[in-house]
């Protein structure tokens, strides 16, 4: 498996795809463009993303319901949705953005680095997600086994790795700041005590 994350751009205009891939190319991910809310919705089908940058007007199916698909999805339902819209939009689009479970509204233009700063944070937050699945596999598959202390020992420190980055991660201004960002950092930190345990309890019957 690929050890970059994925990062959806969804937005019915050319250049407004250029101009985010070129913003987000320094973050050394899986860029992928797509022109429709249906082309994002079967983009998700087929892969896994750490976030969605999600236009909301668009011909079609607008960023609202194409976010409320999203969240219908058990798949994706908690996959971070930011919205990105045109100045001088009507007043509520933010509000109801929020509604429809987007973590993030920004307006056009957006300054590029405040931009990429935000996504660099989902992008952190998923890899050590990612690695907190992949530690877990191999500890059931190493329970299933039986025995292995020294795979035990190398878990435990590989483990422990995890649970220093996530603190430095919930230590960012930027997910201060935001509550959904906060939240996801306290799952992460609530499955990585959860996975301790486990690790702590084979330990002791081995």
């Amino acid at each position: 498996m690929s050890q970059k994350a994925r990062i959806l751009l969804v937005d019915d205009r050319a250049e407004n795809l250029i101009a985010l891939e070129a913003i987000l190319s320094s973050l050394n991910q899986v860029l992928v463009p797509v022109r429709s809310g249906e082309a994002a919705l079967k983009a998700l089908l087929a892969d896994e993303f750490a976030v969605i940058l999600l236009d909301v007007v668009m011909p079609g199916m607008d960023g609202f319901e194409t976010a409320a698909h999203i969240k219908r999805r058990a798949r994706t339902h908690d996959v971070p949705i930011i919205f990105l819209t045109a100045a001088g939009a009507e007043p509520d689009h933010a509000f109801r953005g929020y509604a429809a479970g987007a973590v993030d509204y920004i307006a056009k233009p957006f300054d590029p680095w405040v931009l990429r700063a935000k996504v660099a944070v989902f992008v952190d937050l998923y890899m050590k997600n990612r690695q907190l699945r992949e530690q877990a596999e191999l500890l059931r598959r190493q329970a299933d086994a039986g025995g292995g202390g020294g795979l035990l020992t190398e878990l435990s420190r590989r483990l422990s790795a995890v649970e220093e980055s996530a603190a430095a991660l919930a230590g960012l201004p930027a997910v201060k700041a935001d509550a959904a960002l906060a939240d996801g950092v306290s799952q992460l930190d609530h499955r990585v005590g959860r996975l301790r345990d486990t690790l702590d309890a084979l330990g002791t019957d081995g």
